[in-house]
């Protein structure tokens, strides 16, 4: 069962970290072997109040595979360096079965 993280970059503190990240983070993503498939872009609301900056949702074939990439040592630096670039929020979904 596929499962999504998807992050909200709220606002960036540092652009030329956050460009570092960029270039260094979907190498680490495919070992994982997530996938993304949200990269901004636009949106709409439709419901609520929700206002989001800039959505990223990277797939992953498993809700354990999503863990496992997101508490791994190889994206360790890079997440603390994400989190000191940016203002941001995320989540692991669990998707529905195929």
């Amino acid at each position: 069962m596929s499962a999504y993280i998807l992050f909200d970059n709220l606002t960036v503190t540092s652009p030329e970290d956050l460009e570092t990240y960029k270039s260094q983070v979907a190498e680490v993503v495919e070992k994982h072997p997530g996938k993304y498939v949200v990269l901004g872009g636009k949106t709409r609301v439709v419901e609520g109040s929700v206002t989001p900056s800039y959505l990223v949702m990277i797939q992953f074939p498993s809700f354990e595979m999503a863990e496992n990439w997101y508490d791994s040592d190889e994206y360790k630096d890079l997440k603390a360096l994400r989190m000191s670039a940016t203002t941001s929020t995320g989540v692991i979904i669990e998707g529905l079965p195929a």
